[in-house]
């Protein structure tokens, strides 16, 4: 039995993207965790149309992008999302409708599959990363701050709506977290309330950065 093109395009990008998981997806998607496991295993063989638009959202691409394998192979490109804040307090960096915003190249080693890019603004954070810098992080979930963040160099997003690039400490008090700057000039932020905070998964100075005319 032929497999459904969604579902043959959607393994496709699996298998080409070590670091995406079914549940992780799904459930971004806001479906049952299960969702895309049971496709794969061949429980749900035919998606209805509402299910696969969720999907392919949650990946930033189309269905016609995931049937066709068009994305992975002709584009290779990273929407820069705006600005993070290094000292410098800049509103939430979310300044462009999903995906409008600026495009620089996709980083080799990188897959542009849930990559956001952020361009650096301030100077709390030299000597390591400075302004005009990018920043490539993945954003799974809307409202967190994943284990995984404590103790990490993150983009992060505060209660007030302000966007910062810090490394991340836990509080004194539950929910509430330090955020610690490199530069000695700039002293921590200590019980910070986040919205969500992502791991930094590659710094690009800016004379690297190649960016792409619309």
């Amino acid at each position: 039995m032929t497999e459904d093109p969604f579902i043959a395009g959607l393994r496709a990008v699996f298998e080409a993207d070590p670091e995406l998981r079914p549940a992780t997806v799904s459930a971004k998607a806001g479906l049952d965790k299960s969702t895309i496991r049971r496709m794969f295993e061949g429980a749900i063989q035919s998606p209805r149309r509402a299910t696969s638009l969720k999907i392919a959202d949650a990946l930033g691409m189309s269905i016609e992008e995931i049937v066709n394998g068009t994305k992975a192979a002709d584009s290779r490109t990273v929407s820069i999302a705006g600005k993070v804040g290094a000292g410098a307090r800049v509103p939430v960096f979310d300044a462009y409708e999903k995906g409008d915003g600026p495009q620089v190249e996709c980083p080799s080693g990188l897959s542009p599959h849930n990559i956001v890019a952020v361009e650096i603004e301030g100077d709390s954070m030299e000597p390591v990363y400075s302004a005009g810098d990018l920043l490539f992080y993945t954003r799974w979930s809307a409202e967190s701050v994943p284990s995984d963040a404590v103790g990490k160099r993150c983009v992060c997003e505060c209660e007030e709506g302000l966007g910062w690039v810090k490394l991340i400490r836990e509080g004194r008090e539950p929910g509430l977290f330090d955020l610690h700057s490199f530069n000695d000039q700039t002293p921590p932020m200590y019980g910070v309330r986040l919205k969500w905070a992502a791991p930094i998964k590659l710094h690009w100075p800016a004379e690297l950065a190649r960016r792409v005319e619309a």
